[in-house]
């Protein structure tokens, strides 16, 4: 098989400095940052006279999220930014987290919504937070087993 992992997810955004700003405090590193353009760039996406922002942010295992915010063309936004679960695409990520508690009263302080927090059995806490433009996190604590 040539597939070897996933390397990144894409999140375009409007206001690129408050989602880096809410990943940092999630516990993601900025890896880097950048601007592309031109046609060669425009050729890949699909797109004419493209100017974007990358910001690249990193799991602390390695795992990436790429976050764009383009300049020209200008973003389209679909649908309302408080989309519920349920809406059709990429709705939310999901984080293994350690003191989940600590982790959801951390990202409200920072602005986050809390939608709803559950036990799922003895295995995991979970919760679902909405950060800057509506973006949906879930947090997952595993449990302690007997």
């Amino acid at each position: 098989m040539a597939l070897k992992r996933m390397d990144n997810v894409l999140i375009v955004v409007d206001d690129l400095e408050a989602v880096k700003a809410f990943f940092i405090e999630l516990g993601l590193e900025l890896e880097g940052e950048t601007t592309v353009e031109g046609p060669l760039v425009g050729s890949l996406i699909g797109l004419e006279d493209v100017r974007a922002t990358l910001a690249m942010m990193r799991t602390p295992d390695g795992q990436g999220i790429e976050l764009d915010k383009f300049h020209t063309p200008d973003a389209i936004r679909f649908g309302p930014v408080d989309a519920p679960v349920n809406t059709l695409g990429i709705r939310r990520i999901m984080f293994a987290v350690a003191d989940i508690e600590g982790v959801v009263a951390r990202m409200r302080a920072h602005g986050a919504e809390l939608i709803g927090e559950m036990q799922y059995g003895d295995a995991y806490r979970l919760a679902y937070i909405r950060g800057p433009e509506g973006i949906i996190v879930a947090l997952a604590e595993q449990l302690a087993t007997a």
